[in-house]
């Protein structure tokens, strides 16, 4: 464990050159992970989204007024087709540092992981406690097109957590437990939606 110092940025075409350097100093021939994380609320104060439906008739969609929310905490190894998910009561730096160890048993053992993420203050805090098979990466200022992980969270959103009204904290936390758990059982799924070529294609 150690912590976080630092580190090079994502800049437009400069992976491969970071990449490289990562894979020199934590060992030639090791297996380097690509991994992309991110949060997401996830509340009572619902989304609707668009429904299939026979023409003319009217779908309900149930919108909830209440505020209580929890985050899934999400991270997807698309080459591998793996994720490691933790649902926490809020976004902080301990709340990180324990999605980073939940990151770190799910490495293959023996490999090291680049973790891609945004610059969120709980994701780049000189407190935040990073394990020694995991390099941060951060990525630019205000890019989130370039995590695929805002792609699983709309795919989660359309299909599991929304239209639907949560009774309680307990409600929301089981349901995004049980959704998270629905796609990590779909390895193929977090390959499709997560592959990007200026990541896999080094």
């Amino acid at each position: 464990m150690r912590l976080l110092k630092a580190c090079p940025r994502l800049e437009r075409g400069n992976f491969p050159v970071l990449l490289a350097e990562i894979r020199a100093k934590h060992g030639r021939g090791k297996n380097i992970e690509i991994w992309f994380q991110d949060d997401a609320r996830i509340g009572q104060k619902n989304k609707i989204t668009r429904r299939w439906a026979r023409r003319g008739s009217r779908p309900r969609a149930p919108h909830d007024q209440r505020t209580q929310s929890a985050y899934i905490f999400g991270a997807i190894c698309p080459k591998a087709g793996k994720g490691a998910g933790l649902v926490m009561p809020r976004c902080n730096t301990e709340a990180m540092a324990a999605h980073l160890r939940e990151i770190s048993r799910t490495v293959e053992p023996g490999a090291h992981a680049v973790v891609i993420v945004d610059q969120a203050g709980w994701h780049m805090s000189a407190k935040l406690a990073i394990p020694d098979n995991i390099t941060l990466l951060p990525l630019p200022p205000r890019s989130p097109e370039l995590n695929p992980v805002e792609n699983i969270w709309q795919f989660m959103r359309d299909n599991w957590l929304s239209n639907r009204i949560f009774q309680s904290y307990d409600d929301i936390v089981a349901h995004c437990c049980e959704a998270w758990n629905k796609l990590t059982d779909q390895p193929g799924r977090i390959t499709s939606i997560g592959m990007r070529d200026w990541a896999h294609g080094c």
